[in-house]
């Protein structure tokens, strides 16, 4: 081994000396140099130009001329529309502009083509226009003027056909109507104000319509005027007489409406049909192309699988895709080079947090104000990203009702309640028997007020006053006072507190007797006692509507809290509800015991999180909208669900109530609400009941010489405000035995 290692070292090494080109192959590999190409190129051009330059300079010369001569100065808008094309071109537009089918981007480019046609006709004018120009006018005089506006017409109308479509109609539509109108007739003669009490009203059979015989055949004493002492001061009386017989003389002498117990149940036409906006498919296209833009551009592989649009947000459901590991892998070709392939090694499911976690950065490229991400959509298998629309649609009342989903349910309950349109724009009503009480919050102006109107009105459309009644307590005054005249109410209006109170005890004490009469007819639950009754035999849902609970809640906070959840617990099975709304969803309004007994709950756009948190248990409020905009939490479902509430105008609760008051009957069934107009028994000057552990109070007073708040809270196990309150009626009740002595 030695040995041979030495001859190895020992061998002579052999040169690599260079190989020497021949010329021609040294030639070869120089004139094949991309560069040295087009250099020649370039010299055999000018070599061809400088040979035949007076030829080509004719040539051009001639085609120049004649082109201008043709054109003229729409070249100038020529070159526009190919610098346009060129621009596309360099930012690789092009390609997916050419792949557009969608009707609304050929309508663009048409009507830029029209408005091209338009300014070189105008330029023709000048005689700067050429020969084209000329045949897009024909002549100079007015038929060249009407065919530029012509083209400027058509392309207005192909940037906007649906608005100009809509211009059209109204158009159409106010012609006809102006030639239909008949002239109006004379006002009639006033005369003084006849005020009724609600035991003179008429019946409906006897109602007086303007014009008729009857009006002329009543004396003046028998004469009524309906809803008279209903509607406020602030239009004339006999202005108002003259609205409400209107309303019954189109609404209540149709011969299809629908007797209940001899009363007349409104019409569905008494409500406003408004027209809801229609939303472009293009610009939700180009949303969600930027949605997925977004995620892709933060490394998140998802696609947009479905586009739902409604009145308020549009729902774009996107389905995770895959995150896959790949693995290089390097390969001999048959020629010996070495390629590398990637090739897939495992593949999971993108994370649904990963989505969540970029809401920012989706409002972000949307251009939106905020966005609402619902991980994942109930029953789908994508997450929803809720946007909301540029223009939001309103949702009227009439527009739900027509709806087959209400009127299945309707078919079913009397108390079938519309609430609004989801993010699909798909209907959604309730069962108020099912829920069976509601809680509402909101901020102010979010549109809770709207809801409990929507809510009310959708009662009155379809149950008489034998089949649903109402107590509505409205501290502010002014919410609820438009229906204080209707049939359907067991009381005026409450607006004072401590007859509010009053009438909540008489509520729990109605509960008790109704108990009793179901327990002895055998009955399990209203539906049962009412099957084979009619007329007064009937039991009436009893539907209480507290406008503000915060106030009543400063009033008597441990006995509204008690009377509020004993009813919620029992009252299901005898027909009595709650609606129950407040601005102020904190932990002392909304406690934990009314949280537990009110399961279905709505929220309307709150000022924080920790609002959203005390009302639906989680968050997502504080992003609402507000106008209606609302979380519905039924009592069967895990996650609320996002809805655009119904809107009801003031004429239509004016027209609704009107057509109410203009058929009162005098049999009407009145409930034993006497309790309800008297104002809260008080002790001394307080303002508070007398507490029930007040002899208690008092005895422990004889046995120690000297208590205190604090003591009392010990010894009778009752809280500092209550303890507080005991303390003052103790020591008023104290001085007045000291008087007396």
């Amino acid at each position: 081994m030695a040995r041979r290692k030495t001859r190895a070292k020992n061998k002579p090494v052999k040169q690599n000396r260079p190989r020497k080109r021949s010329w021609w192959r040294s030639f070869s590999h120089f004139m094949s140099r991309p560069l040295v190409r087009q250099l020649l190129v370039v010299a055999i051009v000018v070599a061809v130009l400088f040979w035949q330059w007076p030829t080509v300079s004719a040539w051009v010369t001639g085609v120049a001329g004649g082109v201008i001569a043709l054109f003229g100065w729409g070249l100038a808008l020529i070159a526009l529309l190919v610098l346009l094309v060129l621009v596309l071109a360099m930012r690789h537009k092009l390609a997916s502009f050419a792949r557009r089918w969608h009707l609304n981007y050929w309508n663009r480019w048409l009507a830029v083509a029209a408005f091209m046609l338009a300014a070189w006709g105008l330029l023709a004018f000048f005689n700067l226009g050429g020969d084209f120009g000329f045949i897009i006018i024909g002549r100079t005089d007015y038929t060249g003027v009407l065919r530029i506006l012509g083209f400027l017409l058509l392309g207005v109308i192909l940037v906007a056909p649906r608005a100009c479509w809509r211009l059209v109609v109204r158009a159409v539509t106010w012609l006809v109507s102006s030639l239909k109108s008949s002239p109006k007739p004379k006002p009639a003669v006033k005369s003084a104000p006849v005020m009724t009490s609600p035991e003179t009203v008429m019946p409906a059979s006897e109602a007086v319509v303007p014009g008729s015989t009857a009006e002329a055949e009543t004396s003046p004493e028998r004469r009524v005027v309906p809803a008279a002492a209903a509607v406020p001061d602030a239009l004339p009386q006999q202005e108002l007489k003259q609205i409400a017989q209107e309303v019954w003389k189109k609404y209540g002498k149709s011969p299809t409406l629908v007797t209940v117990d001899g009363w007349r149940l409104p019409p569905v036409d008494i409500l406003d049909r408004t027209s809801e906006i229609e939303f472009s498919q293009a610009d939700n296209a180009q949303r969600a192309r930027l949605i997925e833009e977004a995620l892709a551009s933060y490394g998140v592989d998802a696609r947009v699988a479905q586009i739902n649009a409604g009145p308020t947000v549009t729902q774009f459901g996107v389905e995770p895709g895959w995150d896959k590991k790949m693995k290089e892998v390097r390969e001999r070709d048959k020629d010996g080079n070495i390629k590398v392939r990637m090739e897939e090694v495992s593949r999971t499911r993108v994370k649904v947090e990963r989505i969540t976690a970029l809401s920012n950065n989706l409002a972000l490229a949307l251009a939106s104000p905020s966005i609402r991400i619902e991980a994942p959509v109930p029953g789908k298998s994508v997450v929803g990203i809720e946007v909301p629309n540029t223009v939001s649609s309103v949702v009227s009342l009439r527009s739900v009702i027509e709806t087959s989903a209400f009127q299945k349910l309707l078919s079913k309950s009397k108390l079938a309640l519309v609430l609004g349109k989801g993010a699909g724009g798909e209907a959604v009503v309730s069962d108020l028997t099912k829920m069976p009480h509601l809680l509402i919050a909101g901020a102010t102006g979010s549109g809770k007020t709207v809801c409990l109107n929507t809510i009310i009105c959708c009662l009155l459309l379809h149950n008489s006053p034998s089949e649903a009644r109402f107590i509505m307590i409205d501290p502010k005054r002014v919410e609820l006072t438009s229906f204080n005249s209707i049939p359907h109410l067991a009381a005026p209006v409450i607006v004072d507190t401590d007859k509010a109170l009053s009438a909540m005890r008489w509520l729990n004490q109605e509960m008790d007797r109704r108990y009793k009469e179901l327990a002895a007819a055998s009955a399990r639950n209203i539906e049962a006692y009412n099957k084979n009754k009619s007329g007064e035999e009937k039991l009436p849902y009893l539907v209480l509507v507290i406008d503000e609970l915060a106030d009543l809640m400063m009033a008597g906070f441990d006995e509204v809290e008690h009377i509020l959840c004993r009813l919620a617990q029992l009252a299901r099975a005898v027909g009595i509800h709650l609606i129950v709304a407040t601005q102020r969803p904190s932990v002392d309004v909304v406690t934990g015991l009314i949280k537990a007994n009110f399961p279905t709950r709505i929220s309307f756009a709150v000022t924080s999180q920790v609002d959203s948190r005390t009302i639906l248990d989680m968050g997502g409020a504080e992003k609402l909208l507000g106008r209606g905009d609302m979380l519905f939490m039924p009592t069967e479902a895990a996650k609320p669900k996002r809805l655009q509430g119904c809107y009801v105008s003031d004429a239509e609760t004016e027209r609704l109530v009107y057509f109410w008051n203009t058929q009162k009957l005098e049999d009407v069934g009145q409930l034993k609400v006497g309790e309800l107009i008297q104002p809260v028994v008080t002790t001394g000057k307080g303002s508070y009941p007398e507490d029930p552990l007040l002899d208690a109070a008092k005895q422990l007073a004889r046995e120690h010489t000297n208590i205190s708040t604090s003591f009392l809270q010990r010894r009778l196990h009752i809280g500092y405000p209550r303890a507080a309150r005991l303390m003052e009626q103790l020591e008023q009740a104290m001085k007045e035995g000291d008087q007396g002595a």
